[in-house]
């Protein structure tokens, strides 16, 4: 049978596509590998409604709401290739069965390149975190830092004063300029040129970060803005056109969602410049409307 829809990855904007087009009575088969961007985070902060529920929860709960409509279905599994037909699109899944339907949406999300120093990557999503409004709460009123990473670390570090009294490590290699010195201390943020070498402290905690030149400097936590990469070579390899963002490529999409390739959707962190819960769902929304909408004038 072919499906109307297939929707590849199954976290909050997938989930989201999905449920507006089951709602449209359309046949839909959401394909979850079990591995989302937001594993690593205990607790979901700032989605409406949601506030401090854990991601797995989140997507449980969904799970279930979904399977309530008898149009939908979710295959736990991975897809390994998708290819584009006349008449539509297939998918090939690892067990090698294959999927096919007529419209394609791709909320396979990103994958995060931590920098690669002693300490940061088992504490990721704990006390080593990039999101001040999902996070920066949960640190409050303690000393905190911001490693930098791109030119985007100077604004983060402008930013996190406003949870708490905040270090911005250069690592010697993104020093503000004049303007941006100025502005980093007229909101207090400390400069440390001195690289960061290792991350200390009882996991998932950190005490303090240790640097180049051996001094010790007390932090509760580390905002770091960690390169991005697709988790999936599918948009490439179904030649969606890419755009830069902030920390790395993302899907270019218009308001709907719709890619470069007619009857290719996508949504989610793999084609938005921002990303949070909510944004994530949102732009599900919008890719599953859109998906519907191109439905309709088939």
């Amino acid at each position: 049978m072919q499906l109307d829809v297939i929707v590849i990855g199954g976290s909050f904007a997938g989930l989201s596509a999905a449920m507006q087009l089951v709602r449209g009575q359309r046949t839909v088969t959401v394909i979850d590998a079990g591995e989302p961007r937001n594993r690593f985070a205990d607790e979901s902060h700032g989605f409406f409604g949601l506030d401090g529920v854990s991601p797995f929860a989140i997507q449980q709960e969904a799970y279930r709401q979904l399977l309530k409509y008898p149009t939908a279905s979710i295959v736990e599994g991975k897809a390994t290739s998708v290819e584009k037909h006349t008449e539509g699109f297939s998918v090939t899944l690892a067990d090698k069965s294959i999927l096919t339907s007529k419209k394609l949406i791709l909320a396979t999300g990103l994958k995060d390149e931590i920098p690669d120093i002693p300490g940061l990557k088992e504490r990721w999503g704990a006390t080593v975190i990039h999101c001040p409004y999902c996070h920066g709460y949960e640190v409050r009123n303690q000393p905190l830092g911001v490693l930098a990473t791109s030119p985007i670390s100077i604004h983060q570090a402008g930013m996190i004063p406003d949870w708490g009294p905040t270090t911005y490590f250069t690592q010697g290699l993104y020093e503000p300029d004049e303007e941006q010195s100025a502005f980093l201390k007229k909101r207090g943020v400390t400069i440390e040129n001195t690289p960061i070498v290792e991350v200390l402290g009882r996991t998932p905690e950190i005490s303090t970060v240790y640097l180049a030149d051996g001094r010790a400097i007390r932090i509760a936590a580390l905002f770091v803005a960690p390169k991005t990469h697709m988790t999936s070579p599918f948009a490439e390899q179904l030649g969606c056109e890419f755009e830069e963002g902030p920390l790395g490529l993302v899907i270019k999409t218009n308001a709907m969602k719709q890619t470069s390739v007619e009857g290719v959707f996508a949504a989610g962190d793999a084609a938005s410049p921002m990303h949070n819960a909510t944004l994530a769902s949102a732009a599900g929304v919008m890719a599953g409307g859109g998906a519907h909408q191109s439905l309709m004038h088939d």
